[in-house]
């Protein structure tokens, strides 16, 4: 059996984070934090295959953090990125394609869709 890689879920949500770890679970370590200010030091830490950014993060929302990551990944200083956004309504895409993340999910989330849509940006 291959070995669990990890993805780094950023949300302040509870809900958030218990459906996306029951989605990805069987084969994703799910790390979590709260604050996009943590996402950079939990990346470097960690090496996720995936970042998982909410819109609504405290201290720094979803578009500036993946901004954030994009910047440090032109200077050099972390590898490239996969990012996925979890937008509030369908009206926001206009904000995912802005933040420069890969791809973005409209929320509620669908547990099935939103495990293909991730098997399909890490395997590719």
């Amino acid at each position: 059996m291959a070995e669990k890689t990890n993805v780094l879920l950023a949300t302040m949500e509870d809900h958030i984070f218990e459906e996306i770890s029951a989605s990805l679970s069987r084969n994703h370590n799910v790390l979590w934090v709260k604050e996009g200010v943590e996402v950079l030091k939990a990346i470097v830490k960690t090496a996720p295959v995936l970042t998982i950014l909410d819109l609504q993060i405290g201290n720094m929302g979803g578009m500036a953090t993946s901004l954030d990551l994009r910047l440090e990944q032109r200077a050099g200083r972390i590898p490239p990125q996969k990012i996925l956004i979890l937008l509030d309504r369908e009206a926001d895409e206009f904000l995912g394609k802005r933040s420069e993340a890969d791809c973005w999910v409209v929320k509620p989330i669908d547990p099935l869709s939103l495990s293909q849509k991730i098997n399909d940006l890490v395997n590719s």
